[in-house]
């Protein structure tokens, strides 16, 4: 601490007034808030702090916003920069996490930071010395490899679940390969989070990007829109993804979308393996209690990953569902995020009992629609099959009778979120139980899971089907 005053006294011609400790995040770099607007730093690790008044020079001459690098020690270990105060994107948008809905403004926030992130991811790559970079210079083979066996040694071992080590690795190889199909000549933060990104004066500043290299762009958007902690719902996600295909075309302009999503959703799943693998480290071995109470938020991020199956990797997905399915991974002390539970039924077998204690829920009942079930054609089929589906849009009286369901369990949603409620149970029942109720529950299901950070279940009764979006 000694030589970090000598520092700023060597750099303001004073001394500081004060020296308080900044709480820090997961990194063991020591934050001290200073006299004048700085911030003091003392590193850990000489070449870490090399890349990052490295990349902060870098940066602000392209006209990124990060803290200023004021002055550096004879011996590199200690620095000085601009102070940015103290609230984080993650904390500015933290009445939105809570609700579980974001406000217009929020979703203002994150698209302005989201739509800043190719002019670093593309900043860095001109004319940059990418030795300078820490630990590694590029994501490669060797660190993807790192990752996966982080996520499996750290986390899948921990949690009990048996598996087959070679079908893993055979999946493991061909994601590997896939991940790094590619030459990359970008710059990829690594961890950009809203936890990493300061807000002053209504804009976005970036830190904590020494740990950056040269690899895919997808990555940080990946990091950014499926942050566990964060819970983005779809729709919020998906306006994310846009806003940021729309700034990358400022320097893609011939951008293949459709590839990049495919590569992108890959590098979802990769990013995801690889933060499970984080907590379960942190949390199962280190027994610290945040990254215990986190592992629910990113098995939730899982779950919906795994709505659309990855054919490629087979025996991973099968795996990575029975993860999702394990109950112990997703009930934690802070976890209590609203459960929809959804049903099909058929009325001549009664409405499906209330098992969460709370007395029931909604009840709609579909008969008054037109029934493709009278038809011999439609009688094979169910409310999850194009024919049925084609049969009861074309006839329209679904599309009406849903708006209406759509805007009463809206708003039950978002009162049972602000009240901190854990269960809902919405209930779809006609004839038989396997045309326009079914139809029904998967349309809301679907819905409520776009629009909310909520846990839904959807149950068809008289399927016997059951799943978890």
């Amino acid at each position: 601490m000694d030589k970090l005053k000598a520092l700023f006294r060597e750099y303001t011609g004073h001394e500081s007034a004060v020296a308080d400790q900044i709480k820090g995040s997961g990194s063991n770099r020591l934050y001290f808030r200073l006299s004048d607007g700085i911030v003091g730093v003392i590193g850990k690790d000489l070449e870490e702090n090399k890349a990052f008044i490295a990349l902060d020079a870098h940066f602000a001459a392209a006209g990124i916003r990060v803290p200023k690098v004021l002055a550096v020690s004879a011996d590199g270990m200690r620095y000085l920069q601009e102070d940015l105060g103290d609230t984080t994107l993650y904390d500015a948008i933290a009445p939105g996490r809570e609700r579980g809905s974001y406000s217009p403004s929020e979703r203002a926030l994150l698209r302005k930071v989201i739509a800043r992130l190719p002019d670093i991811q593309y900043a860095c790559a001109e004319g940059f010395d990418w030795s300078v970079c820490y630990p590694e210079e590029a994501l490669d083979d060797r660190t993807v490899a790192f990752d996966l066996n982080y996520f499996k040694y750290c986390f899948l071992k921990a949690t009990g679940l048996e598996f087959n080590e070679a079908r893993l690795e055979d999946d493991f190889d061909r994601l590997r390969s896939d991940l790094l199909k590619d030459d990359f000549r970008t710059f990829m933060y690594r961890d950009f989070q809203s936890r990493n990104v300061m807000i002053k004066d209504g804009e976005p500043y970036f830190i904590d990007f020494q740990g950056g290299r040269r690899g895919p762009v997808h990555y940080d958007l990946a990091s950014f829109v499926w942050q566990a902690r964060s819970h983005y719902p779809d729709d919020l996600r998906e306006e994310l993804e846009n806003t940021y295909l729309a700034a990358l075309r400022r320097y893609e302009p011939d951008l293949d979308e459709a590839a990049f999503r495919e590569h992108y959703r890959t590098i979802v799943l990769f990013r995801i393996l690889q933060v499970l693998g984080c907590y379960g480290f942190r949390g199962y071995f280190e027994k610290k209690p945040y990254f215990i109470g986190s592992v629910p938020f990113a098995i939730d991020n899982l779950r919906k990953l795994l709505r659309t199956p990855f054919k490629a990797y087979p025996y991973l997905n099968e795996l990575l569902k029975a993860l999702t399915n394990m109950p112990q991974l997703y009930e934690a002390a802070d976890y209590k995020k609203l459960e929809v539970s959804i049903f099909s039924f058929a009325y001549k077998k009664g409405i499906p009992v209330d098992t969460s204690g709370n007395g029931g829920g909604f009840v709609f009942d579909c008969r008054a629609i037109n029934n493709p079930g009278k038809f011999e054609y439609y009688r094979k089929f169910d409310g999850r099959d194009a024919e049925v589906i084609k049969f009861l849009e074309d006839d329209g009286g679904v599309t009406v009778f849903l708006e209406s369901v759509y805007a009463l369990v809206d708003a039950h949603v978002k009162k049972f979120m602000e009240r901190k409620f854990t269960h809902m149970q919405v209930a779809f029942g006609c004839t038989g139980g396997q045309h326009r109720s079914v139809y029904c529950a998967e349309h809301l299901a679907a819905h409520i899971a776009k629009i909310f950070d909520v846990r839904v279940s959807l149950k068809h009764r008289e399927l016997d089907v059951e799943s978890y979006l």
